[in-house]
């Protein structure tokens, strides 16, 4: 899906929300940033949860680039 544009239409820049949204939402994305704040915290990280957040929502963003079946919401 990608990262939208500045130039990008309202329509466009809503679809990503919900997709980001969809991601969030997920159990396995609740999953891993559950995980990465056990890590985290463990390694005295400052604002763990909000790292953890950050953390996990890029892997997945990035996992979709390099596998195109999640692109096309088959996730």
């Amino acid at each position: 899906m990608g990262v939208p544009r500045f130039d990008s239409s309202e329509e466009e820049i809503r679809e990503w929300l919900n997709h980001i949204a969809l991601i969030c939402l997920s159990a396995e994305f609740q999953e891993l940033k559950k995980e990465l704040e056990r890590i985290y915290r463990c390694s005295n990280v400052e604002n763990c949860t909000l790292v953890a957040f950050q953390d996990a929502l890029y892997a997945f963003l990035a996992q979709e680039e390099d596998n195109p079946v999640y692109q096309s919401g088959a996730f």
